[in-house]
């Protein structure tokens, strides 16, 4: 058992390492000339890197996601250019996502005013990042800790989600509001 965790983790350090040294380097994956092996490439590695990767369509260049040993991603998903994602994000399936999303990990603790927050750590316990299936997250949207995305929403471009919303909203803004349901 433990020569098989090895194993696991040493064959996670080489494709994190192969990601970030080689693959996130690759041109677009909607580059005309080079964009479909470059694509092809960095997905070999991500799943080998996430907890599950399913049939993803698209990682594209830059994409940043840390160690990438927590996140899981479903069928058909994509993960858009230069995106930040934290290891605690559960992707669904059908799921656009468009360059520079920035999903934030966590915040620091800010309670005490007698101690500077830089000094208060942050809270104990990580914040998960949930998107349902089938959702669009438009370009340099920035989801703050702990965001759970219901099923079929759509997050406008440049949208600062800060709170919660039901299925099938469409939401934008700063902070993201309401602009109508779907159905």
């Amino acid at each position: 058992m433990f020569q098989l965790n090895t194993y696991k983790k040493l064959r996670n350090y080489f494709f994190l390492f192969l990601y970030y040294s080689f693959a996130t380097w690759l041109p677009s994956s909607y580059n005309p000339v080079l964009g479909r092996i470059s694509n092809y490439i960095r997905i070999i590695c991500c799943r080998r890197i996430f907890k599950f990767c399913g049939k993803v369509s698209t990682i594209d260049r830059m994409a940043y996601f840390g160690t990438g040993e927590n996140i899981i991603i479903g069928d058909y998903s994509g993960i858009g250019a230069n995106c930040v994602i934290p290891n605690n994000t559960v992707i669904g399936k059908y799921v656009l996502m468009a360059p520079e999303v920035h999903i934030i990990a966590n915040n620091h603790n800010f309670s005490d005013i007698h101690r500077p927050m830089c000094f208060q750590g942050s809270p104990d316990t990580p914040f998960t990042t949930i998107i349902e299936d089938d959702c669009w997250i438009g370009v340099r949207v920035i989801m703050t800790p702990g965001r759970h995305i219901k099923k079929g929403s759509i997050i406008a471009a440049g949208a600062v989600l800060t709170k919660d919303f039901e299925e099938y909203s469409i939401v934008g803004g700063n902070p993201a509001k309401l602009i109508k349901k779907r159905k």
